[in-house]
């Protein structure tokens, strides 16, 4: 009697568990996103709340867009301090194209100067400031010059050139960063004006990002899971540093370039916890780059087992630390411009006042940049053996029964 062959189980047949897996994890995230916008705005539509920093019973304030149809009076000259930058004001007559003046010709004045403002020509689109008066009588300003349009464009180039050149994988990624950014500002602001816990709330929306951005991109597989685990290892490892290094620096949110606005707005109902925007801060920026870093590692030693399924858990991981080492030194230079580099304009004024390299850091504005970039760098480093170490507990404990 011949020896029964054991049936290996059908890759057709994985695959549709697998993206079963998926299609409920992705729906169940689906199902709190929605219950958290309903949260969230719900009470809003409700009551008919506007918004408290532009309403009040005396005035309305509108921003909306306009195109200037002529110029009535322009008294403008180059600023003698900037050359090619220009300074004074215009009169304009304006074209409203959205709100409740849509289509209304009106009068608006256009102040500008070296750092505010643009001149501009007939037929350029601007965004207004309406303020409408109880009287009724309104009046209006030049906000901003109209960038939307050609933001728009660079927009779409760059959606273009990820699907070209990233195929499935770059549409992939697109989704998941749309997601991102209606997360962040759809969900994770409202939540935070409204009074959430600030690195709390952070942490989580963040973590709830890395956990459908990886499904998206991966499915449900230990090579997304690896990854999504490392990501929140690391993002709560800088986390903890930067509440260290505030603690102990004496420094908070309150310091940063733009609190004082959002202390101003306290007064008039404002609740959002100011002090912990430093490390919420510090938990965002770092979440990209642990994401990168911590899928990259899972997907290379899921290549690696492919391609040697008899590497032990501490083989993996040593060539997970061997991979994770090649891309730390430059992942680290990235963070750290990236956080110099935004403070640039910053660090030239304060260094042509003659400060000394030690006086320099000291500076509350050159800590803060310092302290984050520091923060987020720890966790990426620390993110490298602690992914190895997931990806290569996974993959030995799975063995072959979980194939890409």
């Amino acid at each position: 009697m011949g020896k029964k062959v054991k049936k290996k189980p059908e890759p057709r047949i994985q695959s549709i568990k697998k993206e079963k897996s998926t299609i409920i994890v992705l729906a169940a995230a689906a199902v709190v996103f929605i219950a958290a916008l309903f949260c969230i705005y719900s009470q809003d539509i409700l009551n008919g709340a506007g918004d408290i920093f532009t309403s009040s019973a005396e005035e309305h304030i509108d921003f909306e867009k306009a195109t200037v149809q002529k110029i009535v009076n322009e008294d403008m000259a180059i600023d003698e301090v900037e050359t090619g930058s220009y300074k004074g004001e215009q009169e304009l007559i304006v074209i409203v194209k959205s709100g409740r003046y849509k289509n209304e010709e009106m009068t608006a004045y256009n102040y500008f100067g070296p750092l505010y403002g643009v001149p501009v020509e007939k037929g350029d689109g601007v965004v207004l400031t309406i303020k409408t008066h109880a009287s009724g009588e309104h009046s209006a300003t030049v906000y901003e010059f109209n960038r939307i349009p050609i933001l728009a464009l660079f927009v779409l180039l760059f959606f273009a050139v990820i699907i070209i050149v990233g195929g499935r994988t770059g549409l992939k990624s697109l989704i998941g960063l749309v997601f991102t950014v209606i997360c962040l500002f759809a969900i994770l602001i409202p939540l935070l004006l409204k009074g959430a816990p600030t690195i709390l709330t952070t942490f989580l929306m963040c973590g709830y990002i890395a956990f459908v951005c990886f499904t998206i991109l991966g499915g449900i597989h230990r090579k997304t899971m690896s990854a999504f685990l490392g990501t929140i290892s690391g993002a709560f490892l800088a986390m903890v540093l930067g509440l260290a290094v505030q603690f102990f620096g004496k420094i908070n949110g309150l310091r940063l370039e733009d609190a004082e606005p959002l202390l101003q707005m306290k007064y008039v109902g404002l609740t959002i916890d100011i002090k912990g925007l430093l490390v919420a801060g510090i938990i965002i920026s770092a979440l990209g780059a642990v994401m990168d870093i911590a899928m990259s590692i899972s997907s290379a030693l899921e290549e690696v087992h492919a391609a040697n399924p008899s590497l032990s858990r501490n083989e993996l991981f040593k060539s997970g630390m061997n991979i994770g080492r090649d891309m730390a030194g430059t992942m680290t230079n990235t963070l750290i411009l990236a956080f110099l580099g935004s403070e640039f304009t910053l660090m030239i004024f304060l260094y042509s006042r003659g400060l000394t390299f030690y006086h320099l850091f000291s500076t509350v504005f050159v800590a803060l940049e310092t302290i984050s970039g520091i923060s987020c760098s720890i966790g990426l480093i620390l993110a490298i053996p602690l992914t190895a170490l997931i990806s290569a507990t996974l993959i030995a404990s799975g063995g072959n029964k979980e194939k890409k």
